[in-house]
C-alpha cells in the first residue's frame, strides 16, 4: 500500500520568474526535487502562491502530461512527458564527448566495459558506454534499459531515496526474477539497499544476467543525492565481485572527473547567460 500521507516538504521554496512561463519552469524545478507524491495544499504551504493560481498552473502541467495525478485525485507526481524530457536531455547532453573520453580511459585501465547510467522511473538507462575489446562481452548501448532492482546502478541510486519512494519504485509486483540470484523479496532487497547506503557502492552479482557481475559508484554532486553512476561490467570468468571491489579507487576517480565536467559546464553556461 502506498504511503500517501502529506509529505514534509521542508523549508519554503521560491517560485520566481519574470514571465508566467518562467514561473511555470521554476515550479517544475521545485516539484522535481520532491521524493514523494504531493498535493495542491502542500505546494501552497511551501511556495506561498495563492491556491487558485497554483491550481491553474498544476492543471496546465497535467494537461500537457508534464504532471500526472494519482488515482485518489489529490496527489500529483511527474508525468511521462517530463520523464522523456529528462531522458532526452541526458542522452543528448553536449557533455557526452567529455564523459566518453573518461570512460575510454577507464576501460583502458580496467580492461572491461564501463558505462554512465541514470535512473528513469524504475529502470536504469544507459547514457554512455565504452565496450571492452575482449571477445566475450555484453553489448548494451546508450539508451538501453535495465530494471533498477537487479542493477548495481539502480540499487545504488534507489538506496538514497526515502522509504515511501523506494516502496513505490520497488514493490513486490515489479520485482521480476531474471536469474537465480535476482532479489525478488522486498524485505531482502531493503536489507541490501541498507548495506549499499553504508558502503557507498553497489554490486550486481549475476542478478540480471547469468555470468555477469557489475559494480557501480555515484557521480557526486553538490545536492548530496546523485542520479548518475559510473559502472563496470565483466563476465564472472574474468572478474569476480571481489576483483571489481578492488577497482573502487579507479571507479571513484572517474566518477569525480565526470562530476568536475558537470560543474565546469554548468558554471560556464551560467556565465554565458549572464548570471
Amino acid at each position: 500500500m502506498e504511503n500517501l500521507t502529506e509529505p514534509s516538504l521542508g523549508p519554503s521554496g521560491a517560485v520566481q520568474g519574470e514571465t508566467p512561463a518562467l514561473r511555470m519552469i521554476a515550479l517544475l524545478e521545485l516539484i522535481t526535487t520532491r521524493d514523494q507524491l504531493f498535493t495542491l495544499q502542500s505546494l501552497v504551504d511551501q511556495t506561498g502562491i495563492p491556491k487558485p493560481t497554483l491550481h491553474r498552473m498544476l492543471q496546465q502541467l497535467e494537461s500537457s502530461n508534464l504532471l500526472t495525478r494519482h488515482s485518489d485525485g489529490r496527489h500529483y507526481a511527474t508525468g511521462s512527458r517530463m520523464r522523456r524530457l529528462a531522458e532526452d536531455t541526458l542522452l543528448n547532453d553536449t557533455r557526452n564527448g567529455a564523459r566518453n573520453a573518461i570512460l575510454k580511459d577507464l576501460v583502458a585501465q580496467i580492461g572491461e566495459s564501463c558505462n554512465v547510467t541514470a535512473l528513469s522511473g524504475n529502470e536504469v538507462i544507459y547514457l554512455d558506454r565504452v565496450e571492452t575489446t575482449e571477445p566475450i562481452r555484453v553489448h548494451l548501448g546508450p539508451g538501453s534499459r535495465v530494471p533498477a532492482h537487479c542493477s548495481a546502478s539502480g540499487k545504488l541510486i534507489v538506496s538514497q531515496f526515502g522509504t515511501a519512494q523506494r516502496e513505490r519504485l520497488l514493490n513486490n509486483d515489479r520485482l521480476t526474477r531474471f536469474t537465480a540470484y535476482t532479489l525478488t523479496d522486498y524485505p531482502a532487497l531493503e536489507f541490501e539497499l541498507a548495506r549499499i547506503r553504508q558502503q557507498g557502492y553497489a554490486l550486481d552479482q549475476q542478478e540480471y544476467l547469468d555470468g555477469l557481475v557489475c559494480l557501480a559508484v555515484l557521480v557526486p554532486n553538490a545536492s548530496g543525492r546523485s542520479n548518475m553512476c559510473v559502472a563496470v561490467q565483466a563476465p564472472i570468468m574474468r572478474k569476480s565481485a571481489a576483483d571489481l571491489e578492488g577497482l573502487l579507487p579507479l571507479m571513484q576517480r572517474a566518477a569525480a572527473d565526470i562530476a568536475r565536467i558537470e560543474d565546469l559546464t554548468d558554471n560556464s553556461e551560467l556565465q554565458a547567460s549572464g548570471w
